[in-house]
C-alpha cells in the first residue's frame, strides 16, 4: 500500500485531479463512501487514495466516473472483477456494499443508491430499469425489465422486482409485493 501512495501521489494525473475536484457526483460518492468506512483523513486527495487503496468497489465507481481516462489508473488499481457498471446516469452518493457477482445495466440510477452482493439490475426486451433517489437493493435482488422504482425505496434480499414500485415502501418476495410502507 505504501508503494501505491507514492505512485498516485507521484502521478498527479490532470484527469485525477479534475475527478476528484470538479466532478460534484463522484465528490458525493467519495464523501458518502469516507462516512461509511470512517475514513481517517480529511484532505479529499487522502480520503481519495485511501478508499482507491483499500475498496475495490469504490474503484469500480472511481472508473465509472473517469470514462476512458480510468486507463490510466487500472494498471496500479484493479477494479472488482465480478461487478459490472453499465448506466447511463447515475446520481451522486452511490456505494455498493460487497459487490461480488453484482451486474448493475440501468437507465438511471437517483443519487445516494445503496447496492449489496449479487443483485443484478438488468434489461428484458430492451428495456432498462429506473432507479429513483434513495433506493436501497438488499442481497441478491433482482431488478429486471423497464420497471420504475420510487424514491426511498428498500427492496429485500431475493426479491424479484418485475413490475413498478412507488415511492417510500419495502418490497419482498417472488415476485416482488409490498411488504411495509416507510
Amino acid at each position: 500500500m505504501h508503494k501505491l501512495l507514492h505512485i498516485l501521489h507521484a502521478l498527479k494525473l490532470w484527469g485525477l485531479y479534475l475527478l476528484v475536484h470538479k466532478n460534484i457526483r463522484f465528490v458525493a460518492d467519495m464523501m458518502r463512501w469516507a462516512d461509511w468506512k470512517q475514513c481517517p483523513y480529511s484532505s479529499s486527495y487522502w480520503t481519495f487514495v485511501f478508499l482507491m487503496a483499500e475498496y475495490k468497489e469504490f474503484r469500480n465507481i472511481c472508473y465509472y466516473r473517469m470514462g476512458k481516462a480510468q486507463y490510466f489508473l487500472r494498471w496500479i488499481c484493479s477494479p472488482l472483477d465480478s461487478l459490472y457498471i453499465h448506466c447511463k446516469d447515475i446520481g451522486g452518493g452511490f456505494l455498493i456494499q460487497h459487490g461480488f457477482a453484482t451486474i448493475i445495466t440501468a437507465e438511471r440510477i437517483g443519487k445516494n443508491a445503496k447496492i449489496f452482493q449479487q443483485v443484478t439490475i438488468g434489461y428484458n426486451e430492451d428495456k432498462l430499469p429506473i432507479l429513483g433517489d434513495d433506493v436501497e437493493v438488499c442481497c441478491g435482488a433482482k431488478v429486471i425489465g423497464g420497471v420504475t422504482i420510487g424514491n426511498n425505496v428498500t427492496i429485500g434480499a431475493q426479491a424479484l422486482v418485475v413490475k413498478d414500485v412507488e415511492d417510500n415502501v419495502v418490497v419482498g418476495g417472488v415476485p416482488a409485493r409490498v411488504l411495509k410502507t416507510k
